[in-house]
């Protein structure tokens, strides 16, 4: 049985955490029914740590010394605004952590990491179906009535 009291930290990734990265992002693709070539995992993980501003960032959430959970985001321009925006693409939890806080932390480290960046605006996306994240995003974020569309 877990300890529920171990303390969530979020900190940014790094080289040494390839392994776990990839086994929490293998579990979010899991989560959402695909798969990526291991060009993308090679890719991304690059972009991740390119230290790029205009490239993804990474973040790696621990608790009891071990990583639980990760987000990916991105700052971009937009056509409505002066100042970037921050778009939180992917966002994970250990399915043996979630109710913890790793979620929460997560998206309050994206938030810090906007604020300084000077990018107030973060945003996000999930499936309907996503009722347990749907949860907390209820609790820190406002769900909007747009609807996304893909090229066909």
């Amino acid at each position: 049985m877990l300890n529920d009291s171990l303390e969530v930290r979020v900190r940014p990734l790094a080289a040494e955490d390839a392994p776990e990265w990839r086994r929490l992002w293998t579990g979010y693709l899991r989560f959402y029914e695909t798969r990526v070539s291991e060009e993308v995992y090679a890719t991304t993980f690059a972009r991740l740590l390119s230290g790029d501003p205009q490239e993804f960032h990474g973040l790696i959430a621990e608790s009891g010394g071990r990583p639980v959970g990760l987000a990916h985001y991105l700052f971009h321009r937009h056509a409505w605004k002066l100042r970037n925006v921050c778009y939180l693409q992917d966002l994970y939890a250990d399915p043996d952590h979630r109710g913890r806080g790793v979620g929460r932390a997560l998206i309050e480290a994206v938030y810090a990491a906007a604020d300084t960046a000077g990018a107030p605006d973060v945003y996000w996306l999930t499936q309907e179906f996503n009722h347990t994240a749907r949860q907390l995003y209820d609790r820190i974020g406002r769900v909007t009535p747009f609807i996304r569309y893909n090229r066909a």
